[in-house]
């Protein structure tokens, strides 16, 4: 009789693991979940190898030294991104993480905007550090979205897939850098 309680007790917990459980994502919602992040993560590198491509350009145009455009992209906006990741990745293990990826692809975006309007060292600075934590709160969070999005056995190409931004960002900022440079 002892094992029968037991044995209902099991089920009760299976049954309630169960109704707890989230329901499957269809393959095409997750296909253009992951689509959509790539492109954010390839804007996200775009933005960022800018600076590189652009630098003498932008050097001249400032009139800056060369320590300060190693500055703006160089171990200071490094040292910005990779301690803005920490403070973020633990914001998103208690937030909302769409909230966080919107808020900071809003905050990059409009930083981003701002270093086109810089006119000297000191505004381009203030920007990059606002591209640097805008950028900072995008990938934490999304590596625990496409977590939730995939099953353990899917998962490690789908984060493949989605750190294919990084490569699709720079080269699409070198080409398309290169080209905005050569036409302005």
């Amino acid at each position: 009789m002892e094992s029968r309680g037991l044995i209902d007790v099991r089920l009760a917990l299976e049954m309630t693991e169960a109704a707890l459980a989230p329901a499957p994502i269809s393959k095409a919602k997750r296909t253009y979940f992951l689509v959509v992040m790539v492109l954010i993560y390839t804007s996200n590198f775009i933005d960022r190898s800018l600076l590189g491509v652009l630098g003498q350009p932008i050097k001249t145009d400032l009139k800056l030294q060369d320590w300060q455009l190693g500055m703006l992209g160089g171990l200071a906006f490094a040292l910005l991104y990779a301690l803005a990741g920490l403070g973020v990745a633990r914001l998103a293990e208690r937030g909302n993480r769409v909230t966080i990826i919107s808020t900071a692809l809003a905050v990059w975006s409009a930083m981003t905007a701002l270093c086109g309007a810089a006119m000297g060292f000191w505004t381009l600075a203030l920007a990059r550090v606002g591209v640097g934590l805008g950028e900072a709160g995008y990938v934490p969070p999304s590596y625990s979205l496409i977590s939730d999005y995939y099953p353990p056995q899917k998962r490690a190409s789908a984060i493949g897939i989605f750190t294919l931004g990084v490569p699709f960002g720079a080269l699409l900022g070198a080409v398309l850098g290169g080209a905005l440079g050569q036409a302005f």
